[in-house]
């Protein structure tokens, strides 16, 4: 071999030796050293474990999964437990509930990192979610249930992720009740590669992308950024909704408690006022009644709200979680991979210039093994990382899929903001119309004559 690689520089320098010498001196201070080229990779691939992906039978780049599913690998609940104070800190942990693995685990916020890391490590060409941002100084109730939350969607979109459900490492987080998950995380990791090099079709990807792979996923990405953008603002009117939800039950609960205590008033009334009459008694113990009322039409609005927030919000927020993974998915290809991979060519061909004027002012053996050396590690290595930019592309093209997958989770949401708005109006209806023959005593004492207004007929004043 190091006869065909001398034949072949040699053809090249005696078409051109000054220009390349020319080239190779110009460039000499942007030529990288042969330990900042990307390590190959090839030759490290091994079999993997009979547990791990396997070739797919068909066509392995088209996914076969609904909705319901994905949704059915598994559910899993995030719950705060008290805090834990020490003597100079406290901390927040979760429990953390799989129907999938039937347990029931202790974590905290930074073994949510420890995963969220071992995931892309081991995943680094899928959607993997964010995660909160840590905590903040003086963080209230609201930042820590707004982060459960957000801990909860993560966790479900990657329990129910096709590879992800199937890796050791969220099995481990989900149901290793042992100390030190972060450190069995971490061990669990060791020596095994990325997806890249545990799976099979890897090395065939490209045979199975479509030829206009570049322009479908340009299309996608375009898609997927307007679809965002709708869904972004969908869910900012959904909080707005089940906000004045709950701000409606908070003014009820408020205006009820006022007729109480106009009701419940001690002041005494003058016997001049009240003309021997016994209205104002009878209107007190009236209005003191209403509360009742009044507190559960509260706690109908409150409910209404708390259930959009959890049914409507939340899953508009899992969606845009999902969405959000999948752009930031596709800039880690473009600045990951695609970058490395043409970086490396970049490499290659200016390492080959310098190359090429060595060899035209050196023909001793021990250069001409050297110049070989370091050319096939090069092309290895540029070998490797093209065989890593389709396996990407093979991923990102899936994962385009699942995203699709996901989508028909808008009517699942719709559903549940209709039936939140007829249950809720339908429930609230029921005590107004409980509450309206309870007014007539609000006009009609034992010694009154009074009897209870009409409604008002539009441009008609009353005489």
């Amino acid at each position: 071999m190091t006869g065909g690689v001398m034949d072949r520089l040699s053809a090249e320098a005696g078409a051109a030796p000054v220009a390349a010498a020319a080239e190779a001196e110009a460039d000499e201070e942007a030529d990288p050293p042969a330990a900042d080229l990307p390590t190959p990779q090839v030759s490290e691939r091994r079999d993997p474990h009979p547990s791990r992906m396997q070739m797919p039978q068909g066509n392995p780049l088209l996914l076969s999964y609904t909705l319901q599913e994905l949704l059915g690998r598994d559910t899993v609940q995030v719950e705060l437990i008290p805090e834990k104070k020490g003597l100079f800190l406290k901390h927040v942990e979760y429990e953390v509930s799989s129907q999938r693995f039937k347990s029931s685990v202790y974590r905290r916020y930074n073994d949510f990192v420890v995963l969220h890391d071992m995931l892309l490590q081991k995943f680094p060409y899928r959607m993997v979610p964010a995660l909160p941002p840590k905590r903040v100084l003086g963080a209230d109730r609201e930042f820590i249930e707004a982060r459960r939350r957000a801990l909860r969607r993560f966790i479900n979109l990657v329990a129910r992720h096709p590879p992800f459900s199937e890796d050791v490492a969220l099995r481990l987080f989900l149901s290793f009740s042992g100390p030190d998950v972060q450190n069995k995380l971490k061990e669990s990791a060791q020596y095994v590669g990325d997806e890249f090099m545990n799976c099979k079709l890897a090395p065939r990807a490209k045979d199975f992308l479509p030829a206009d792979i570049q322009t479908q996923l340009a299309v996608s990405r375009e898609l997927i950024r307007n679809i965002y953008n709708s869904f972004h603002k969908l869910r900012d009117r959904a909080e707005r909704i089940a906000s004045r939800a709950i701000d409606n039950a908070a003014d009820l609960l408020i205006f009820g408690k006022e007729l109480s205590a106009l009701g419940s008033d001690t002041t005494p009334l003058p016997s001049w006022a009240s003309l021997n009459s016994s209205t104002w008694g009878s209107l007190k113990q009236a209005l003191r009644g209403l509360s009742v009322e009044f507190a559960l039409l509260a706690d109908k609005a409150a409910q209404q709200g708390k259930q959009e927030e959890n049914d409507v919000v939340e899953k508009l927020n899992l969606f845009l979680d999902l969405l959000q993974s999948y752009k930031e998915l596709c800039e880690r290809h473009e600045k990951g991979v695609l970058h490395k991979h043409q970086r490396a060519l970049h490499k290659y061909s200016l390492t080959r210039r310098q190359m090429l004027s060595t060899t035209v002012q050196s023909r001793e053996p021990d250069a001409a093994e050297q110049l070989e050396s370091r050319i096939v590690e090069q092309e290895n290595a540029i070998q490797t990382l093209e065989l890593r930019s389709y396996f990407s592309l093979y991923c990102l093209h899936q994962e385009m899929q699942l995203v699709h997958v996901y989508l028909p989770l808008t009517s699942h949401i719709l559903g549940a903001f209709v039936n939140s708005q007829i249950q809720g109006h339908k429930e609230m209806s029921k005590v107004w119309n409980d509450l309206k023959p309870k007014l007539s005593c609000l006009f009609a004492g034992p010694n009154s004559s009074l009897t209870p207004l009409r409604p008002l007929e539009d441009g008609v004043s009353p005489q």
